[in-house]
């Protein structure tokens, strides 16, 4: 790293020599409707319904529907809290937010805890899947007679397979950096919404038909606790003596069912303004759909499914219910295959949330320093934090071969993480309170004061019961408590050692002072100290920086100013921060990243200005970022996912979001063999071939002829064509247009191949 006695020349600086670095602390944010956002976190939350019901029943019997019910409720309780935290806002997510309220002790046990959840929600969603998808095939085989249905054995083989096929694919796309499309989770909220009303409807018709009764209430009588229930508390009189504690057993069965509420956190950010109120209405819009969906799920199928039947159908709850429909075979076949289909992408959503989720949790932690930046070094080719993607779906795939493709090993494991990581999040929020008072936009309800101090009941209430229901739990559920223990201590003496090494070897966010970091609210070109007009260079890979070395090469010196950009991408990390302290967001890869670039500047002797800024979609970052500079250049290097075609249909989408002013932009995008592709980002006039001129010249010359004495120039020419077809679109001759249209770029292309 330089010092003040290298060469001041390669940076903006203030006269100290040291090079100087602009830390835009507003994020260029890409932001979302409530509706999108509801999609995705609905994407993850609805999951839950396909196993949560069959799994609480499996341990507490007929009576589960009503507790799932109560969970579902509840969990709009939770969301509050989950409300708080976000409209409160705590710079650095879920750790550092502990860590101020309960310090780093039990900072890093609630990242250990969270990450135990993020484990266990790809195996478990992908072997969920499995199962419905194994439970498709073996009905197919039975009522088709081409085989025998399939064993527990062979379904549970099946569901393992696939797990770790959907999540070996979500990996190779989160290696990539594919991001998350929340188009694409409302096209799948759309197809399960279809799915949810057709299944309710015909439930409603079987249901009424039959005469089905409601399942038995829930009194601590109803309840079936075996051993298995019991855990720990099996052969003791307490579930017995006192109701409640059986009550709150059973709850702890039920907690499933809300799995998924953090991921409201992790899209805080993106929804659109006003920020709270679309918060609120997401959360409404949540609540509502997965109360419906999936209590219902759970209700119909005890009313539903006959007893003796259901039991084969815990792991495959909506496939059995699909099959247990009044109506012909053929059409509850077709049924239970669009279940499985819409099933297989909505659990397959949530194992790619997981990953996600997973990565950006642990590169917060990597950024404070509990983990060192080796974790966060960016993959040679695609500039992601590749090892965490590779140690956490290593840690799931080990997961899923252990369970076997078991749904209720993985739900049992899974209750540990889910309830701890709300419980701590509850505790967080409830301290800090206290230790950070002040006006709010907004807070958990039923807040009285006593001689000036507040009592949040509410938010009091709702910890203790997270607290009860994970205490329960801890007995209740051996397996988990010994596995979720010992990797969440496993995971804390991890993060301690790598902690006190990183403080011990000085870490790399501590070591900015080498870099004159300055924080400026929004970027500008004031700011910066580039002139309009700059070029602007976007970088995020030291590995490939040819397109820098490009521009450095061509540029003389004082003629124009290069701006050298790196946007730091906010993944959703489940912590809803949406903005980053500066050491979050020029950590040691900024560092390394930045040192290279002034490295191939000073071997030139250029002059750059360095910039770093956040985003949550890198396109639309790059054009805000040029808009706000002024930038009349942006150069790229090729994209290692997508040919240059692609990469620059991406880019022209991005600057039609930008709103009503948009800024026109020379495009560059260079190739690693020194090659360079020039597009212009905006309205402006074609290039036109010579062919393409002398077809304009020999139209005008003819019309000229017949028109005059009427002046007619080649723009008019132009104008009357584009006139008449826009004419022809207009009067529904659009499919014709398009046909021609076709048939003229095919017949170009032709004359471009030569044959062979």
């Amino acid at each position: 790293m330089r010092s003040s006695s290298d060469s001041p020349a390669a940076a903006g600086s203030r006269g100290n020599g040291v090079p100087r670095v602009i830390i835009a602390t507003t994020a260029l944010l890409t932001f979302i409707s409530f509706w999108r956002a509801a999609a995705i976190v609905l994407n993850d939350l609805a999951s839950s319904a396909y196993y949560a019901g069959g799994e609480a029943e499996g341990y507490i019997g007929k009576t589960a529907p009503w507790f799932i019910l109560a969970i579902m409720v509840f969990s709009y309780a939770v969301r509050a809290v989950y409300v708080e935290s976000c409209s409160m806002f705590v710079r650095g997510g879920v750790y550092r937010a502990v860590k101020q309220s309960l310090g780093g002790t039990l900072a890093k046990f609630s990242v250990s805890a969270l990450m135990f959840d993020y484990i266990l929600t790809g195996p478990i969603s992908g072997v969920a899947a499995g199962q419905y998808l194994a439970g498709l095939i073996s009905e197919v085989l039975q009522y088709s007679h081409l085989g025998n249905a399939l064993t527990p054995g062979e379904v549970n083989s099946i569901a393992a397979g696939f797990a770790i096929l959907v999540t070996v694919y979500f990996w190779w796309e989160n290696t990539k950096g594919i991001p998350e499309s929340s188009e694409k989770a409302l096209v799948i909220m759309k197809l399960v919404t279809v799915m949810v009303v057709l299944l309710i409807t015909w439930c409603i018709y079987t249901a009424a038909l039959r005469h089905s009764p409601l399942p038995p209430w829930p009194h601590p009588r109803n309840l079936r606790l075996n051993a298995s229930a019991l855990g720990w508390l099996a052969g003791s009189p307490l579930p017995h003596m006192f109701g409640i504690i059986a009550i709150f057993i059973a709850l702890g069965h039920s907690v499933l069912a809300m799995s998924g509420e953090e991921s409201l956190a992790q899209v805080y950010r993106e929804i659109e303004s006003p920020k709270l109120p679309n918060l609120k209405k997401a959360g409404l819009v949540i609540f509502v759909y997965s109360l419906v969906f999936t209590s219902l799920v759970s209700f119909f199928a005890v009313m539903i499914i006959p007893d003796s039947v259901r039991q084969n159908y815990l792991e495959n709850l909506i496939g059995g219910l699909a099959m247990s429909l009044h109506g012909p075979l053929i059409a509850r076949l077709i049924f239970h295959a669009f279940v499985v289909v819409v099933g297989t992408l909505i659990l397959a959503g949530a194992v790619n949330t997981a990953i996600v989720g997973s990565n950006g949790v642990l590169n917060r932690v990597s950024e404070d320093g509990v983990l060192s930046s080796w974790f966060r070094q960016p993959h040679p080719r695609f500039g992601t934090s590749y090892r965490i993607i590779n140690i956490v779906v290593l840690l799931q795939i080990i997961t899923i071969l252990i369970s076997r493709g078991d749904v209720t090993f993985l739900a049992n494991l899974y209750a540990f993480g889910v309830i701890w990581s709300f419980t701590m999040n509850g505790l967080a929020v409830l301290v800090l309170r206290y230790t950070r008072p002040g006006v709010r936009e907004f807070q958990v309800p039923f807040n009285f004061y006593i001689r000036g101090v507040q009592i949040p009941v509410g938010l009091s209430l709702i910890t203790l019961t997270l607290l009860l229901i994970a205490v329960v739990n801890l007995f209740t559920k051996p397996v988990a408590t010994m596995a979720g223990g010992t990797f969440s201590v496993l995971l804390f003496i991890v993060f301690s050692i790598s902690e006190r090494r990183a403080h011990r070897g000085g870490a790399a966010h501590m070591e900015m002072d080498q870099f004159n970091l300055e924080l400026e609210s929004e970027l500008t070109s004031e700011a910066v100290g580039a002139r309009p007009g700059n070029i602007l260079v976007p970088v995020s890979n030291h590995f490939n920086l040819y397109h820098l070395g490009n521009v450095l090469d061509r540029i003389k010196p004082g003629r124009r100013d290069v701006v050298v950009l790196h946007v730091r991408l906010l993944r959703r990390s489940a912590s809803g921060e949406n903005e980053l302290d500066a050491d979050q967001l020029f950590g040691s890869i900024e560092q390394h990243l930045f040192s290279q670039t002034l490295s191939m500047a000073e071997k030139r002797g250029k002059s750059i200005r360095l910039a770093v800024v956040a985003s949550n979609d890198l396109w639309e970052g790059i054009l805000r970022a040029g808009a706000s500079l002024q930038s009349s250049t942006i150069v790229i290097g090729r994209s290692a996912k997508d040919n240059t075609e692609e990469q620059a249909r991406q880019i022209g989408d991005a600057w039609e979001k930008l709103g009503d002013i948009k800024p026109q932009f020379n495009l560059e995008i260079h190739l690693p063999n020194g090659d360079k592709i020039y597009k212009v980002l905006g309205p402006h006039a074609p290039n036109l071939t010579s062919n393409e001129v002398n077809l304009l010249h020999r139209l005008w010359l003819r019309f000229s002829d017949v028109l005059a004495p009427q002046e007619l120039h080649h723009h008019d020419v132009v104008h009357f064509a584009l006139e008449e077809l826009k004419k022809e679109i207009q009067e529904g001759q659009e499919d014709e247009v398009v046909k021609r249209l076709r048939a003229h770029l095919e017949g170009n292309q032709t004359k471009k191949t030569p044959s062979s």
